[in-house]
């Protein structure tokens, strides 16, 4: 993911950055007032490589670097399918950065088994308890906070209306019959039906989770994540409904060499008319306009379709947002930038401009301007439940194991049943 997601671009995930000391008021320093004398230099690690993001907390640190010149910012923002190895590869050496992007779910939970990020429950507490108790859920563990959230979403179907209009497809596909029907009838009129990212393999997993919430339901999948298996058979039937779109060829030519949002990626092919459909999170309009034309007007969206004799509920999403957490070793102006980033006035900039949706109870609302966005957010707040990325929810070795094991299978070297038990095998050693 989207971004992750990511995606992202996640655009969506790199929200907020590092500064200053502690403020008077416990919520961020304001502009202009003093926090101390003593220099301090630390590093933010972010995925804010596209626009509106990338201007947005460009201008933000200069904002803040400004009224307190003893800080300094080292802004390193890393490319979704790059920030993920840089990453597991300094965590794994025992270090964490200062602030940093994370989706939150098992990748964080390892971190802070490994003793790399602070908990923010007391520090935080007054900021906490302005965030939605659904934007958080991602980054609490045991009762205690470890980092905080900018941004929440979910994944549907990013759609372009004219090369649906011109295949002769009324109205977005509600079931999963509807779905292979209207990819019938895209390839029929000489129309790539799915841009799709392979080679990054994140974007792959999104089918076969919304599968199997679809066909096994929201709490079967949460509960193969607690006791480690995933062999049950609505999980093959899964595999099955998406080895059924695989048969299809419904994806660009040389899909399995495409990234994500790169000038030949998923989201570029889907913003220049060449593909009619992404499965993407609600970072995806900012990644394409940034990687290709856009579609403008011509840009729809809808939810994952039902699938005929499932046990899910189709107003389930599947999703997650960006949050920051703080390594161990952070001084106190990384989390006091933080705070002020998640000040409503501030966070509400991010939210006007298109960049994430509202993590904050009150006072966001109006802010959600963009149709896109603002259809996003309504379709997540009518969800009558949620899964956050499987990549992200279970410990790296299974998410990155669900990946590759999807990714197989839409090449076609692995079966449905291959897939759930490579995937249980791997959930069952890491438990060992």
């Amino acid at each position: 993911m989207l971004s992750r997601r990511g995606v992202v671009a996640l655009a969506v995930s790199a929200l907020l950055l590092g500064a200053c000391g502690t403020s008077e008021d416990g919520n961020g320093a304001q502009p202009g007032a003093s926090t101390g004398s003593e220099k301090v230099t630390f590093e933010f690690w972010n995925l804010a490589t596209a626009e509106p993001l990338k201007t947005f907390w460009a201008d933000l640190i200069t904002e803040y670097q400004t009224a307190h010149p003893n800080v300094t910012i080292k802004n390193i923002a890393i490319e979704n399918d790059s920030y993920k190895p840089k990453l597991a590869t300094l965590t794994q050496s025992g270090k964490a950065p200062d602030l940093y992007s994370t989706w939150g779910g098992g990748v964080l939970k390892q971190h802070i088994e490994a003793g790399l990020v602070k908990d923010l429950s007391s520090d935080a507490g007054d900021v906490i308890g302005g965030i939605t108790p659904a934007a958080l859920s991602a980054y609490q563990f045991d009762g205690k906070t470890y980092g905080l959230p900018t941004d929440i979403g979910m994944v549907g179907f990013w759609y372009n209306k004219a090369l649906f209009e011109k295949a002769g497809i009324t109205a977005p596909p509600t079931t999963w019959a509807e779905y292979l029907d209207a990819v019938r009838k895209l390839k029929a009129d000489g129309t790539t039906p799915i841009a799709l990212a392979g080679k990054a393999k994140w974007p792959g997993h999104y089918y076969w989770a919304y599968l199997a919430m679809r066909v096994a339901g929201l709490d079967a999948l949460k509960q193969a994540g607690v006791t480690n298996d995933f062999t049950g058979p609505d999980f093959v039937t899964a595999g099955q409904r998406l080895k059924e779109l695989v048969d299809l060829q419904p994806f660009q030519k040389g899909f399995q060499g495409a990234d994500y949002s790169t000038p030949d990626g998923q989201a570029a092919t889907m913003a220049n008319g060449k593909a009619a459909m992404e499965l993407m999170g609600q970072w995806a309009p900012a990644v394409q306009k940034d990687a290709g034309e856009g579609l403008g007007d011509d840009l729809g969206f809808f939810t994952f379709p039902t699938v005929e004799g499932g046990k899910g509920s189709a107003g389930d999403a599947f999703g997650g947002g960006g949050g920051l957490a703080l390594g161990v070793n952070a001084p106190p102006a990384a989390l006091d930038f933080l705070k002020f980033a998640l000040r409503p006035e501030n966070h509400s900039r991010a939210v006007k401009a298109g960049a994430v949706l509202p993590v904050l109870k009150q006072g966001e609302e109006a802010a959600v301007t963009d149709p896109h966005i603002k259809t996003v957010s309504e379709t997540l707040s009518a969800a009558g439940g949620f899964q956050l990325y499987l990549d992200q929810e279970y410990p790296p070795a299974v998410g990155q194991e669900v990946n590759d094991a999807v990714a197989e299978l839409i090449g076609g070297t692995k079966t449905p049943q291959e897939v759930v038990q490579t995937i249980t095998e791997t959930a069952k050693s890491e438990s060992e």
